[in-house]
Order: structure tokens, then C-alpha cells, then sequence
């Protein structure tokens, strides 16, 4: 009988081999991207302290209505004014093993359109 990989675990597979090559610092943080089957959420991580600077989600308040690109993207600027807002223009960006497409470059683009340069 033929079984089909868990996307889940490919996944991972491939975000262990984009993170062995990428990582965030205090002066360029790291745009981590975690999509859920409802939600997105987005973080800035320096890799080096192991904190987070920056994060939005579509579970935030100022998050509401649309589909779950549109919602993405609002993600994508929200995360990005809070990054200004705190000093943090240049960033690396991790999908997380996504594809760029949909969500994830719904969000990648709004992020870009509000300040963030990667």
C-alpha cells in the first residue's frame, strides 16, 4: 500500500535546511512565518539573545474580516509598522519552509509596502 508523506514533516525538513543558512541578529532580525490552518502568525527573532522583537497574528485585535489572504496581509503591515515603530528597518526573511505563494507572500509583500526592507 502506497502512504503519502505528511506535508507537516517535509515542511520541516525543509525549514531545518533554509535554517542552517539563516539567521536573525540584533541588527537584522529574522521575519519568522508560522502558518496555521486558521491563523498566521509572524515574529521578529534575533537568533543571538533568543527573543522576540516584534510578532502579530491574526488572532490580534486589529486584525478582522476578509479571507485569509487579505488577513495575511494585514498581518504582513501590522508586523512591519510594530518593526519600524521599534528601530528595525532591514530584516531576513524565513517563510518557514512555505512555499511563497498565497499567504505567506501576501504577507512578505505588505511587509515590504510598510517599511521593511528584505
Amino acid at each position: 500500500m502506497i502512504s503519502k508523506p505528511d506535508k507537516n514533516t517535509t515542511r520541516q525538513k525543509r525549514h531545518k535546511r533554509v535554517r542552517k543558512n539563516l539567521s536573525g541578529t540584533a541588527e537584522c532580525p529574522r521575519l519568522n512565518v508560522f502558518r496555521s490552518n486558521t491563523n498566521i502568525y509572524a515574529q521578529l527573532i534575533d537568533d543571538v539573545a533568543g527573543v522576540t522583537l516584534a510578532s502579530a497574528s491574526t488572532l490580534d485585535k486589529e486584525i478582522s474580516g476578509g479571507n485569509k489572504t487579505e488577513q495575511a496581509a494585514a498581518v504582513g503591515a501590522l508586523v512591519a509598522k510594530r518593526a519600524v515603530d521599534k528601530g528595525y528597518k532591514e530584516v531576513v526573511f524565513d517563510r518557514g519552509g512555505y512555499l511563497y505563494h498565497g499567504r505567506v507572500a501576501a504577507l512578505a509583500e505588505a511587509a515590504r509596502e510598510n517599511g521593511l526592507e528584505f
